[in-house]
């Protein structure tokens, strides 16, 4: 069972398998670092322990970020945007964010736009 805030979880929209995505941002930049998965207890372990805990949708499985990589999320705020349907977790990153080493999982593939008209 949860132990995420009754009133919170209310608000919160989540995908048919009970998840919710939470952008990492950098707290003092404004750097986008990830994209990761929290259902309820993500959510609640993270408000409560100030360490940023994800659903591994691949391993079935909690992961707190950097305990076995070292790169550690120290939440300075979390919000839930005006849907319901996506959290923003403001961080402190420590070391890279993404688990290809590097500091964002936003840096590799810039897409061309293109604009018609």
């Amino acid at each position: 069972m949860s132990s995420l805030d009754p009133a919170i979880a209310e608000r919160l929209k989540r995908t048919p398998d009970g998840l919710v995505p939470a952008i990492a941002q950098q707290f003092d930049t404004g750097e986008v670092l990830m994209l990761g998965w929290m259902d309820d207890e993500a959510l609640a372990r993270t408000l409560t322990t100030g360490r940023a805990t994800y659903w591994s949708r691949s391993r079935r499985e909690y992961w707190v970020k950097g305990d076995t990589s070292g790169h550690v999320q120290h939440v300075r705020e979390v919000r839930l945007d005006c849907d319901g349907d996506t959290l923003l977790v403001k961080v402190d990153q420590v070391g890279a964010a993404c688990h290809t080493g590097d500091r964002t999982c936003f840096d590799a593939d810039e897409l061309e736009v293109r604009l018609d008209g």
